[in-house]
């Protein structure tokens, strides 16, 4: 399946977007994230962008700093079945957890939208990282899973469920009116797994897609979680907040992929971006000011003082340089803090910017300017070994996704970084990844 390397493009859809305040914009319709008209668009305007995916997040739990977007929304895998039927090309990918859930009932639920987008399919593998602190309580328990633990049952979870992918070889069935035969009883396989973690007889009660089975998706940013995809995965996402911290991961990230006897060119790296595009720098600047605007200091700061575990900073205000107040110093917080730790060291963002950026809204200056500024550094981004491609994490939807199907993309078709037409069906198609062999096919033709 080998072709020119292009830019790979996912389109992160959430709502009114991802800047924690975008509902409140005069542009933004304040109850989309539960209106399905309105994510039935948004998939086709990424159609029409020639994208690859349509990503939809997903999470477990809420409290009362949840970002509004997600307070009320959609289980992920019922959505994407109906963006399948609202479109007939783009890939479909629902966020989907290996910590509470049976694997049996996640292969047949992925499998089903498989077959229903004819292979459009995907599936973001998430062991759930607890941001609320109530997850394990809503699914019958007091303590929610270890980090470490929570992977190493990850890793059997997706044996598990591959396994029963194969179930039924390609050509099991054979549907022989005259002779009465429905299926060839020799192609059919059970499981019968029994593991640490599960005890999984099968078989499963669906057969294979035409892509095989669902293209898989991670974003495990920590070293377990890299190790994990490097061993399963096919898509990453990743969040770096320079071309430097990029290129590096890329290179490492790459190598471990190699390190379990995979090509490097199996496993696609996306870069998330939030760009705000205006006919000027001020212009797009001025975008990005106003949406900033929109956050309330009382918003800001219950939400930090939540994350950073109990925090006082109520004598502070969202301008406030976190620097000034001992950010860079911090320690034993429930969190992950030295993911953010040399950032804030180096910028010295506000609160506010800082809010902006653990929420998932915050933009590399790369990404704020004019279309031309942003195919040129989306270009120097992939050109240089980077990334493979980028996950747009639009501040404001629909108009970002918009305008960056409108104005950006027709200047990377240009440039020949992108596609002007999708030239297969399905999702492998698109990503240029080969149908995965089903292990009983390959047995008997070994035989």
């Amino acid at each position: 399946m080998s072709r020119k390397r292009q830019i790979k493009l996912s389109a992160y859809l959430v709502g009114t977007g991802m800047h924690v305040a975008s509902w409140r914009h005069p542009d933004a319709q304040a109850d989309s994230s539960i209106d399905i008209d309105y994510y039935k668009h948004l998939a086709q305007i990424a159609e029409k962008g020639k994208f690859d995916i349509a990503f939809i997040a997903d999470s477990l739990a809420i409290n009362e700093e949840s970002h509004p977007n997600i307070l009320t929304r959609y289980e992920p895998i019922t959505l994407i079945t109906a963006l399948a039927g609202a479109t007939s090309k783009i890939g479909v990918v629902a966020t989907a957890s290996t910590s509470y859930v049976e694997p049996y009932n996640l292969a047949r639920q992925f499998m089903s939208v498989d077959h229903i987008s004819k292979g459009r399919a995907g599936w973001n593998i998430v062991t759930t990282r607890d941001l609320s602190g109530n997850t394990a309580l809503n699914f019958n328990s007091s303590e929610h899973y270890e980090h470490g633990f929570r992977y190493k049952r990850a890793e059997e979870f997706i044996d598990v469920i591959k396994g029963l992918w194969d179930s039924w070889e390609d050509d099991a069935f054979i549907r022989d009116k005259e002779s009465g035969q429905f299926f060839d009883r020799s192609k059919l396989h059970k499981l019968d797994h029994v593991g640490e973690f599960f005890s999984v007889q099968g078989p499963l009660n669906i057969h294979r897609s035409i892509q095989g089975h669902p293209v898989l998706v991670q974003a495990g940013s920590s070293e377990a979680g890299q190790l994990f995809a490097a061993r399963s995965a096919e898509v990453i996402f990743s969040h770096k907040n320079s071309l430097e911290d990029s290129q590096e991961f890329y290179r490492s990230f790459k190598n471990k992929v190699v390190s379990f006897g995979r090509s490097a060119d199996e496993v696609h790296i996306l870069q998330g971006i939030s760009p705000i595009i205006g006919e000027t720098e001020e212009i797009a600047r001025q975008k990005l000011a106003y949406l900033e605007s929109l956050i309330t200091d009382e918003t800001g700061l219950k939400f930090l003082t939540d994350y950073f575990g109990g925090l006082d900073l109520s004598e502070h205000t969202l301008e406030t340089r976190t620097l000034d107040i001992g950010f860079g110093e911090l320690t034993g917080v429930r969190f992950e803090y030295e993911k953010f730790r040399s950032f804030v060291i180096k910028e010295n963002p506000t609160l506010r910017e800082l809010y902006s950026l653990l929420t998932g809204s915050y933009t590399v200056n790369d990404f704020v300017g004019t279309p031309e500024k942003i195919a040129n550094n989306l270009e120097k981004w992939f050109v240089q070994k980077a990334v493979d491609g980028f996950m747009l994490m639009s501040p404001l939807l629909p108009s970002n996704l918009e305008d960056f199907v409108n104005l950006v993309v027709p200047i990377l078709q240009e440039r020949g970084l992108f596609r002007t037409d999708y030239e297969g069906d399905t999702l492998r198609d698109h990503l240029n990844l080969p149908v995965p062999p089903n292990r009983y096919n390959v047995t008997r033709s070994q035989v």
